[in-house]
């Protein structure tokens, strides 16, 4: 059983703000399989599915951000998973520019409060994770209230394009590897082509 968790806070007023698009990409994983996050364990809340045959676990911990690591902890234990092969957690990024993903399979959480309980309740950074980019492209001033502030509906139509790639990336991930996801979803966009009938 592979452990698939998304980061957030829990409530209504927190469901479509920055620091939730970890919950969003799993509801969006989770509606693709056609199940409902809803059962609730470990201090989260979980689904079982499928993806590409591989069977999974689908969580949502609801002990809000800061707190993150008592429910994968007791998920970890629950299902005996191997934090290192088992494990995907799925969280916002300050540090990457909206619409952006990157996967990783180690390393620091960059700040992340989430990510620094998920390690200190599991002893290893050694986690593998996909990271969404929530940097927007205007000034932002108080970071910890951005996180936390509603997104723009103009931002939605990108918000909606990173989910699609986080679940793509979920499936590859599953399929062939962390390294082959890296490969494919790290690659910075080729540069726009320049007409020179123009020049």
């Amino acid at each position: 059983m592979k452990l698939i968790v998304g980061l957030g806070n829990p409530g209504i007023e927190y469901q479509f703000t920055p620091h939730n698009l970890g919950f969003l990409a799993v509801d969006r994983i989770a509606q693709q399989c056609g199940v409902e996050v809803r059962n609730r364990q470990c201090r989260a809340l979980t689904a079982r599915a499928e993806i590409a045959g591989v069977p999974v676990l689908l969580a949502k911990p609801e002990t809000f951000m800061n707190l993150s690591g008592l429910a994968v902890r007791e998920l970890v234990d629950e299902y005996q998973a191997d934090p290192v092969q088992d494990l995907v957690v799925i969280y916002d990024e300050l540090d990457l520019p909206l619409g952006s993903i990157r996967v990783r399979k180690k390393g620091s959480g960059a700040g992340h409060n989430g990510m620094k309980s998920i390690f200190g309740a599991l002893g290893t950074q050694e986690v593998q994770r996909i990271r969404l980019g929530i940097a927007p492209d205007h000034e932002i001033g108080d970071g910890a209230r951005y996180v936390l502030g509603a997104f723009r509906k103009a931002q939605y139509p990108l918000i909606d394009e990173v989910l699609d790639a986080a679940a793509k990336a979920m499936t590859k991930i599953l399929t062939e590897g962390v390294d082959a996801a890296m490969n494919e979803f790290n690659r910075k966009p080729d540069p726009p082509e320049v007409d020179e009938t123009k020049s």
